[in-house]
């Protein structure tokens, strides 16, 4: 899976497309690793922009619970933004966005992160 990363002053933008599901979680965690090592405490914060995600599985969240557990181990930063009502349901049901910090869009994140 390309996450596409993108610089945005000091905070790295990860945009995922498609679907985080058994088929492709693998791909997604493979491409999301190297990005994590990096989120440490004197290093740049990570968004992870779901706007073009249209589905996660429990694997999915799972990838995502190992990779956030990670980042908070080494002092860094990691959230979410812009997740899709269906995406945001699945979030909310399964409370992981109680472990998340979620923001509306993109631009919301960068600028939480930044400050």
């Amino acid at each position: 899976m390309e996450l596409q990363p993108k610089q945005e002053g000091r905070t790295v933008v990860l945009s995922p497309a498609g679907r985080i599901d058994h088929t492709h979680a693998d791909a997604f965690k493979l491409a999301l690793d190297p990005h994590l090592a990096d989120c440490r405490k004197d290093g740049a914060p990570l968004v992870i922009d779901f706007s073009d995600i249209s589905y996660i599985s429990s694997i999915g969240l799972r990838a995502l619970m190992v990779a956030i557990k990670q980042v908070k181990g080494q002092g860094g930063r990691m959230v979410l933004a812009a997740l899709q009502p269906l995406v945001l349901e699945v979030f909310t049901i399964s409370r992981f966005d109680m472990l998340f910090e979620i923001f509306p869009d993109r631009a919301a994140a960068v600028s939480a992160v930044a400050a």
